[in-house]
């Protein structure tokens, strides 16, 4: 009987309302979640400041902290998008950047080359922040990438549209290399 404890779809709208509370990527609503390090950091400031009174200083404070690190994830996105897309994957670049609970690396021989050029991706260019700790997200992308015998392209135009700047400010962008 579809009533019985045994049946395994009997907390699936609970479920379906949880996992939307912690779908906290970019919004709310992000169907692209994944439960990282940094989501668990966003759940944790989100858990904190809804148990604080709205008019006082700290609810406002981890208020303007969680806006900050969702406009932040945002701009990282649109920067991985941007490059994507002058790549030729105009139609592509939002499926190659969704990462979901369900996501796997396509070889796992791959996941070494993978860390290599993340780490490279961080380290040589401003294509992230520089406070920005690398996400596992971008590990699967850059995945997808290597698959698609992308990924070294897809270096060579962050390094000219973000290159590393001293002080860790990226170019204007007036000062951007031309797009191929």
């Amino acid at each position: 009987p579809l009533c019985s404890n045994n049946n395994p779809y009997a907390s699936f709208g609970a479920t379906l309302a949880r996992d939307e509370e912690q779908n906290l990527w970019s919004t709310p609503h992000d169907v692209t979640h994944t439960e990282a390090d940094d989501d668990r950091v966003l759940y944790n400031m989100i858990v904190v400041r809804n148990q604080l009174d709205k008019d006082s200083e700290e609810w406002q404070k981890l208020n303007y902290d969680i806006y900050t690190l969702r406009q932040t994830r945002k701009e990282v996105r649109s920067r991985w998008k941007h490059i994507l897309e002058d790549l030729g994957f105009q139609k592509e670049a939002d499926s190659l950047l969704s990462v979901t609970k369900l996501s796997i690396i396509s070889d796992s021989q791959n996941m070494s080359k993978a860390r290599d050029i993340l780490l490279k991706l961080s380290e040589e260019t401003n294509i992230f922040p520089t406070s920005w700790e690398l996400s596992e997200r971008y590990l699967f992308v850059v995945d997808r990438l290597i698959a698609l015998d992308a990924a070294d392209e897809f270096f060579k135009m962050a390094s000219t549209v973000y290159p590393k700047r001293p002080g860790g400010d990226r170019a204007d962008e007036s000062q951007r290399a031309p797009q191929c």
